[in-house]
Formats: C-alpha cells, structure tokens, sequence
C-alpha cells in the first residue's frame, strides 16, 4: 500500500505556529505526538524538501505536504479464536472476555492472547493505531478477569475513548464475590495505589507515592457473615484496583492468587459445597459486568451488561445454601 498525501496551507492566523501544532490543527485525526514523530522522520517537505524540526515556525502561504507511511503489519501473528462480540461497526467493538485469556502479548505470553485474535478477527477492518495496523486497546481486563471490553479500530476512535477513560465518563462497573461482609454496606475506598514495597509484583494501598484511586462498593447480597456478591464501580483505573482495594478493607476476593489467597480457617466456616467451590475456582472472583460509553463518532450513548460466568454463579448457588 502506497503512502497517503496531505496538504495543508498556512493561512494568517497560523503564523508563528509550531510546525507540530500547526499540522496538527489542520490534519484532522492526528495526535501531535504522532506528527512530531512523521516530521522528525523526514515525511513532512516544503517545496519539494524535507522537513525535520518539528518546532519550525511556520510562515503564512507555505504548503507543507505530509507523506502518511501505510500502517505496518503489527508484531502479533493473527490467531483466529471464538470471540463473544456484543456490538461492532467500523470504529470499534465491544466484547465479552473470558477468564484465562491474556491481553497483549508479553513475556510468558507471546501469543494466543486478545490482541492475536481481535487482528484475525478485524483483519482489514483494522486502520491502525499509531501507524501500526493493531487493535487499539483503550482498557485492560487482567488475565482471570472476566467481562465486557471496548477495543477501538482506529486512531480518532482510540484517542476519543482514551480521553473518555481519563476523564472518568465512561460508566464501569464489577460484581466480586468476597470474604466477609464489608462494612458498611456500601462506601467509598480512596486509598493511593502504588508497588507493595515488600513485593514489586504486587500493588498495595500505600501512604508515600502511589497513584490516586477511588473505588464504590455496595453489597448486592450476603450469604450470611462468611461471604458477599458486590458491585464495585471505578472513579479511577489503578492496576488491580478493586482486587487491591477491597483486601485493604479486609474483603479480599474469592480466589484471589495474590490478595485473597484462601486461608483454611474461611474455608472451613463454609459447607461442603461452597467449601469445594471457594477452593477449586482458580481465579479471582471479579467479572466486569456493565460498560456504558459515548460512541466516538455517532455521539450515541452505549451501554452493555453481561452476565456472570458459570464459575461465579456456581460458586454463588453454593454460598447460598449457608
């Protein structure tokens, strides 16, 4: 595929603008830092020459054409997978994701994960996020969470989305079953979330450093003292912040490998059955199951919900019987 060509004229009211501003201002569906990154690679000329500053100051009736490379295949090897797609157009799509699937390729996970599978699925549809022919991940959903997830195909979609997430307007909302019964009923969380000191792998509530985070709690239901299905919903976005934040109050998660590990004394409390269930779950019990969000192009407000998964219903039915 050949690069696209664009112009732009600088008229009176450009002038003494940054080169990187200044496009950016005339080229719809371009962030600065990307055409920062087009100028300084020599795709932006002036008269049939490069230009390569991007803090150039432009003068009025200069026409700078930009030569936009075609996007370049993405690292990921598409792997066709069943996908649960709850809704889909040319600028994005909303999908269920199961517990066990990993996000992005990393270390320990090169392949075989959501990324692999959306560039099989999308194939041509994809028009690429920063250049690269890649579905733009605006959110994460960790491994053995479950849930609803926005992915957009196309640079605008991404950056719209992303600002939406800063901006905390997207509506996002759990359902955990945890130990205990937090107190009370419902509330608010605001401890900061940074690196546990004593364990880098893991996040902690943490008085020095740390990022800012508010998570809202209420109690759908409890199954007498021993446990209770919540609904948390997100002021913020931290990692493993409802999983971080709900431990701190003493209501880790069922499940949880890293802040709910099982202790015999809760799992003896439990009858035979949920005992069993609590035990054998294998992953933290977090779904996420309301998505609500502005579609970048038709201004239109979505919104999804999803049920829980056979593990955490199975594991509910069972806590019901205490």
């Amino acid at each position: 595929m050949n690069a696209e060509t664009l112009q732009a004229r600088v008229g009176s009211e450009g002038a003494g603008e940054r080169l990187d501003r200044f496009l950016a201002a005339s080229l719809a569906g371009f962030s600065r830092s990307r055409l920062k990154n087009l100028v300084e690679s020599g795709q932006v000329s002036l008269a049939g020459h490069a230009v390569t500053d991007p803090n150039m100051r432009v003068k009025p009736g200069q026409i700078f054409t930009l030569a936009v490379p075609a996007p370049e295949t993405a690292l990921p090897e598409p792997q066709a997978m069943a996908l649960d797609i709850r809704y889909e157009d040319e600028h994005l799509l909303v999908l269920d994701k199961p517990a066990g699937l990993v996000v992005h390729p990393a270390p320990g996970n090169p392949d075989g994960t959501l990324v692999n599978a959306l560039l099989a699925h999308c194939g041509a549809s994809l028009a690429g996020i920063g250049g690269v022919k890649r579905p733009g991940i605006v959110h994460r959903l960790d491994k053995d969470t479950s849930g609803l997830m926005v992915v957009a195909k196309d640079d605008a979609t991404h950056r719209a989305l992303a600002r939406d997430f800063a901006a905390h307007t997207v509506t996002r909302a759990y359902q955990a079953v945890v130990w205990g019964v937090p107190q009370p009923k419902s509330g608010e969380i605001s401890g900061r979330i940074g690196r546990n000191p004593r364990d880098r792998k893991k996040m902690a509530v943490v008085t020095a450093r740390g990022k800012a985070a508010i998570t809202r709690y209420k109690v759908m239901k409890n199954f007498g003292t021993k446990a209770a299905l919540v609904e948390c919903r997100l002021a913020t976005g931290r990692t493993h912040q409802i999983r971080v934040h709900m431990t701190a109050i003493g209501n880790p998660l069922i499940g949880d490998p890293s802040y709910g590990k099982q202790s015999q004394s809760r799992l003896a409390g439990l009858p035979e059955k949920a005992r069993k269930a609590a035990a054998t779950l294998g992953r933290q019990a977090l779904h996420a199951y309301l998505l609500g969000f502005t579609h970048p192009a038709s201004g239109e407000y979505l919104e999804f919900r999803s049920r829980l998964p056979k593990d955490i219903s199975k594991l509910i039915h069972s806590l019901e019987l205490i």
